[in-house]
């Protein structure tokens, strides 16, 4: 009987010695997962953070850049990035890509709520020491940091960081996101024999998951009736999307991948600390009832010819800087879940709701053909 009682004993304590080791095995990988997790986010942001003078996007010689810190963010202090979206095809060495696409994510570190504003890449502005032009050309005369200041003083807000990415970079991110599940509203037919066939553009109306190629061409059409209104509209309900699916746990437990596969190809003038502080605040914006607005709105803009090129100009800079704001008061209105209407009586209930002077409908009355 003796025997037997130390027999399951030494059973028992073989058992809570195998539970220890595996508990200790189990704590150790999550240690390193940790580590690696961390590591790759300091990495990637030891990649991609640019000082204005190290940026690879600023202007070669002859132009010397003024040291300007950028703002940090103090908590309650709104949160505006630039999101340039560059086309790098064709170029020459040396050359620097225009911004295809500028848009504004504006967040209320307060209300965890966030704003897209997509500003019309063929608006004509005034570029700080070079003129007027139109504004998509700022980053190429001045860098990013002069593409910030130039979105600044076009919309009246304070613009602290920019995200730099090209097409090769968009593709990659969402390839390795395993797709997004959208919905397309109709058919997209458009092919230039000059271009690569890759960016060719050929959709199907309907719900299909898209991944880095249909993606692009999905954001990039602007061959209708309506050329950059829609697309930007385009653009700003697809990033909602993006917002949601970076926010799913599959994607954060895979984020360090994620973040490997677009390094080659972003740049941000985003410290260290400011992502970090940045990435907890995404993570607890509401992705579904993001507003979306268009900068600037079908009653403040004019179409003309200046130079030879077709732009678009502000009717009144004021009455922009004023309606921007009216836009971000407006967001900040129904209680998160509810549907509500904005300062221009139009419903703010859903991920890329479009604002007055975005919607297709206020577009309509444009008439515009579609550009190459």
């Amino acid at each position: 009987m003796r025997r037997r009682n130390d027999t399951t004993n030494a059973q028992k304590n073989k058992r809570k010695m195998i539970l220890k080791y595996a508990a200790l095995g189990v704590l150790l990988a999550a240690a390193v997962f940790v580590i690696y997790y961390v590591y790759s986010i300091l990495s990637f942001a030891g990649e991609i953070q640019k000082t204005p003078d190290g940026s690879g996007l600023n202007a070669s010689e002859g132009n010397e850049s003024k040291e300007d810190p950028v703002p940090r963010w103090e908590g309650t202090e709104r949160v505006n990035i630039l999101l340039l979206g560059g086309d790098s095809r064709g170029l020459r060495t040396n050359e620097k890509p225009r911004s295809d696409t500028m848009m504004i994510v504006s967040i209320d570190p307060v209300t965890k709520k966030a704003t897209l504003l997509s500003v019309l890449r063929d608006t004509y502005g005034e570029i700080p020491g070079h003129g007027r032009d139109r504004i998509n050309t700022a980053i190429t005369v001045g860098g990013p940091e002069l593409a910030m200041q130039t979105i600044s003083n076009l919309t009246g807000l304070e613009v602290q960081y920019y995200v730099y990415t090209d097409f090769q970079g968009f593709i990659a991110l969402i390839d390795k996101l395993g797709g997004i599940e959208f919905e397309v509203e109709k058919r997209m037919y458009y092919k230039d024999t000059h271009d690569d066939p890759m960016y060719w553009i050929d959709l199907k109306p309907g719900l299909q998951k898209l991944d880095g190629q249909t993606a692009l061409a999905y954001v990039r059409f602007r061959h209708d009736a309506l050329s950059d209104y829609t697309r930007t509209e385009r653009q700003r309900n697809f990033l909602a999307a993006l917002a949601t699916k970076m926010k799913s746990t599959w994607s954060l437990i895979r984020l360090p991948a994620l973040l490997d596969s677009i390094k080659p190809y972003v740049e941000t003038n985003i410290g260290l600390d400011e992502m970090l502080k940045l990435a907890a605040l995404g993570l607890e914006v509401d992705t579904s009832n993001i507003a979306s607005v268009q900068v600037p709105p079908m009653d403040l803009l004019r179409e003309e010819t200046i130079g030879g090129a077709s732009v678009i100009t502000v009717r009144d800079g004021e009455k922009l800087k004023a309606y921007v704001q009216e836009q971000l008061a407006a967001e900040n209105g129904p209680a998160e879940g509810e549907e509500g209407a904005d300062a221009n009586g139009t419903e703010t209930n859903g991920a890329g709701t479009n604002s007055a002077g975005g919607s297709g409908s206020a577009a309509s009355d444009a008439g515009i053909a579609g550009a190459n």
